[in-house]
């Protein structure tokens, strides 16, 4: 039988509507019947008991917020009725015990991947364009449109066709009501193969930095564009600078040999201001670029361990399912990908507020503990100095389908991190170098997790999403999972893997990692292409280390 409502841990103190239910409806759970006093929209949370101004409200068996007025039990938790509330939390003395999951389905798979000079394997093999400077981004997308369409890596062809079609129709007088993507001949905007079967894209990191803001954010631009260079699904690498701005060429090469000693992969640099002509600089960049592609195109794909992937893990577009469903599936993975000696990424540093203590319990190193606890504090010191704070984290998207706070999001969105010991944090840029789960400090936006999520070496990310988020990444694939069978229906566009069935009582969290294991595996291999990369969904946002939620 379908479960209508779940409370997520026996301390709790609310309980999850599974679908909506009606006013004066009597609920049952564990052997207890529940009155609703209000209608209770599926995602949202009711209380077990009368609550009293003051009181603590707990979920996943942590606070997570403080009732601001009488509430009675059946009544709806609203932004109205409660606050954001998280205990402290403090490094302690800790011994974490953590038991592994059956990996024995898993110990023995490979995966084909891209292998590099310096031992790391890519899932994905990218020539990757980008400038120093946000002067040269008219010029990448110059390059870009020569590039995409004529070796066949353009998605656009279709709405060009359509647009065409719709102009017609208006020199012809005809009515355009009718005339949608849909009605379009059979086959228009097909695009032709590509040239290069082993190039799997040529990627484009369009930025507004480099010059004006502080020399610090030159500084934090020039280690994330050299983490993107270095990065193990890229073979080769086209610079454009101006030549007059801070993020000087110099510096990103430093910073590239600094990152990786043995950086020996195709490395182009083109300098406005030194060449004749913009025409020049141009044809010269793509002609080097394309002599550089037919060498890339050697490179095939290879079995290599499930130990040389690290995938990063993140939620966008949450909902009141995200905690319960997409997050513990993927939760599930992390653990799976840790006990067999993979790398597992977890950032968002200000969705991590309310889970600190649970994860400072996991971390079996006191420097990496006190780093993590460092870079939290400070990270919200500074958010709440401009008038804000981590409380104020949860979208208006978010607060609708019923992430009330900021420690319900962050307790939620924790779950993807799983259960395995924490071995190591990582500051912003910094790379992944130990098997297991390391914390990344980003942002929460999405983009600017993602794009620092690549920058520490994630050649996979797992992005859950409850409201749907076209997100995707230029050099790391990006796979979408739908926290609820409704959203997987209706943005089939943009969602790879349906984690509904968990809330539908057809699958286990269990069962639902390993499915997401499998699939990881096979778009490592390249014989799956997650939905964000078949749509080039390429986005790239530089985190300038400022106040973003």
């Amino acid at each position: 039988m379908q479960r209508i409502v779940l409370k997520v841990h026996p301390k709790d103190n609310v309980i999850v509507a599974l679908q909506d239910l009606e006013k004066g409806q009597e609920v049952t759970y564990d052997g207890k019947s529940y009155v609703l006093v209000e209608d209770i929209p599926a995602k949202h949370k009711f209380f077990m008991n009368d609550m009293q101004a003051g009181d603590e409200i707990i979920m996943y068996g942590v606070l997570v917020g403080k009732a601001q007025e009488f509430i009675p039990a059946g009544g709806r938790m609203t932004t109205a009725n409660t606050k954001h509330a998280a205990d402290p939390f403090e490094y302690r003395p800790y011994h974490y015990t953590w038991t592994p999951p059956d990996v024995s389905r898993f110990k023995d798979r490979t995966f084909n991947g891209y292998h590099r000079a310096d031992g790391k394997v890519g899932t994905a093999n990218y020539w990757l364009f980008m400038p120093t400077v946000f002067c040269e981004n008219r010029n990448l997308d110059v390059i870009r449109e020569a590039l995409h369409n004529e070796l066949g890596y353009a998605v656009t062809s279709k709405y060009k066709k359509y647009t065409h079609h719709l102009v017609e129709a208006f020199k012809n007088n005809e009515d355009l009501s009718n005339l949608t993507l849909n009605a379009l001949p059979a086959g228009a905007g097909n695009d032709g193969g590509r040239l290069f079967k082993n190039i799997d894209g040529i990627k484009f990191l369009n930025h507004q930095g480099g010059c004006g803001g502080t020399r610090q954010d030159a500084g934090t631009l020039s280690k994330l564009l050299a983490a993107y260079a270095d990065h193990p699904n890229v073979a080769g690498v086209t610079i454009l600078s101006l030549g007059c701005q801070n993020l000087q060429t110099k510096q990103l090469l430093e910073d590239i040999k600094l990152r990786n000693p043995s950086f020996d992969k195709p490395l182009l640099v083109f300098e406005q201001q030194q060449s004749q002509s913009e025409e020049q600089l141009v044809s010269d960049a793509i002609r080097k670029t394309f002599e550089g592609l037919i060498e890339a195109n050697k490179i095939e794909r290879q079995p290599a361990p499930l130990t040389a992937l690290t995938v990063g893990v993140k939620c966008g577009g949450s909902d009141g399912f995200s905690g319960i469903s997409a997050n513990p599936a993927v939760g599930y993975t992390s653990d799976l990908l840790a006990a067999l000696g993979a790398k597992v990424l977890l950032a968002e540093f200000p969705e991590l507020c309310g889970a600190e203590q649970q994860l400072i319990d996991r971390t079996i190193d006191e420097a990496a503990a006190r780093k993590f606890i460092h870079l939290m504090t400070t990270y919200n010191d500074q958010a709440i100095s401009v008038g804000s704070g981590f409380f104020m984290n949860p979208s208006p998207g978010n607060i609708k389908d019923g992430l009330i706070t900021d420690a319900i999001k962050s307790t939620g969105a924790a779950k993807k991190g799983g259960t395995s010991p924490v071995v190591d944090v990582l500051d912003y840029t910094e790379p992944a170098s130990k098997p297991g789960l390391s914390l990344v400090c980003t942002p929460g936006n999405d983009v600017e997790a993602t794009t620092g999520k690549a920058a520490s070496g994630a050649t996979l990310i797992l992005f859950t999403t409850g409201l749907g988020t076209p997100t995707g990444n230029p050099v790391c694939p990006t796979i979408k999972l739908a926290t609820n069978s409704s959203l997987a229906r209706r943005m089939s566009d943009i969602i790879d893997i349906n984690t509904g069935g968990i809330i539908d009582g057809e699958k286990t969290i269990e069962e639902m990692g390993e499915e997401i294991l499998e699939y990881c595996i096979k778009a490592a291999s390249g014989e799956v292409i997650p939905k964000a990369v078949l749509l080039n969904q390429d986005d790239f946002i530089p985190w300038k280390r400022g106040v973003s939620l």
